[in-house]
């Protein structure tokens, strides 16, 4: 079963006699209650007993959200849930995130700017039990270096990896090339260098994509630099057999791009679809295309964590 609450303080003052000690005993009355999302205003402080309900789900919840929520001890009580699996972690405070202290395969973080120092602790203590990982933020990483090389010691068992405002640095070609279980990987945003050791870079990162990787999306943001000069180096130095490739629109107007992956579609012979960002291409370039790989929207086939 799953469960939404909503906490907005203007409402508070009507609900608290009435509602919530009805949703408590809700909450508690659930035999199945698997998934959990708590939608606050960033301005309350008290929940009244709903979260601390939880305990009574201790042994089926198994994903919890929490959206926009000022720090409570009451949520302390997630730490006995010992099937929690997954948690999602948007726009929260951040003292939220020192308390939490349990085993977890899927982790979401999204900030405007995220506490590397925090997350860090976080990343120590589930370790090689994370599978899945998205970290979105409005702003470049700081300390992005500290963060993956904490992602590179403590977290070699990644299959799914979201980053975004990060720079194709050495560090990250590392942490890729250490990862050798990841299936899906999704580049947002990254921020780049001069042209000559973009060049280096992107054949490196090419090359050091693991053998299991299916998923590549590249396709939102990604600096015009790598799309219009770089696409057809990945393409041509790739050997990841991946199935799914999301890119934009826009490398696809450029001929040498087209023509790389042509090549990569004829040379690896996995590829089955190529979402793109926008559908704006001419008909010679789609008829061209198709008859190698199917292309379609992002939104069908972007997978999420």
């Amino acid at each position: 079963m799953h469960f939404e609450f909503f906490v907005y303080s203007h409402y508070v003052s009507q609900s608290i006699h009435t509602l919530f000690p009805a949703l408590i005993r809700f909450i508690k009355s659930q035999e199945q209650l698997r998934k959990f999302k708590i939608d606050g205003d960033n301005r309350s402080t008290e929940f009244y007993g709903i979260i601390s309900a939880l305990k009574s789900q201790k042994n089926t919840l198994q994903e919890v959200i929490l959206d926009s929520c000022v720090f409570s001890t009451e949520f302390e009580v997630l730490n006995n849930c010992k099937n929690l699996e997954t948690l999602r972690i948007l726009y929260c405070d951040t003292e939220l995130l020192k308390i939490l202290d349990f085993n977890i395969s899927t982790l979401e973080i999204l900030y405007v700017q995220i506490d590397v120092s925090i997350i860090v602790q976080i990343l120590e203590k589930v370790g090689k039990l994370l599978q899945r990982l998205k970290i979105k933020t409005g702003i470049v990483i700081r300390e992005e270096s500290l963060l993956l090389e904490t992602l590179k010691s403590f977290c070699p068992n990644i299959i799914y990896l979201y980053i975004a405002k990060i720079g194709l640095s050495t560090q990250l070609l590392e942490l890729i090339g250490n990862l050798q279980k990841l299936q899906y990987f999704s580049l947002r945003y990254f921020y780049g260098i001069s042209k000559e050791e973009m060049k280096i870079r992107v054949m490196q990162f090419a090359k050091i994509l693991p053998s299991t990787l299916q998923y590549l999306d590249i396709a939102l943001d990604i600096a015009d630099n790598f799309r219009d000069s770089f696409m057809d180096i990945l393409l041509d130095h790739c050997n990841a057999s991946l199935k799914k490739l999301l890119i934009s629109s826009g490398n696809l107007k450029n001929e040498r791009n087209t023509k790389a992956l042509i090549r990569y579609c004829t040379r690896i012979r996995t590829l089955n679809y190529v979402g793109l960002n926008n559908n704006d291409l001419g008909d010679d370039i789609i008829n061209e295309l198709e008859k190698y790989v199917t292309l379609v929207t992002y939104k069908h086939i972007v997978v999420n964590c």
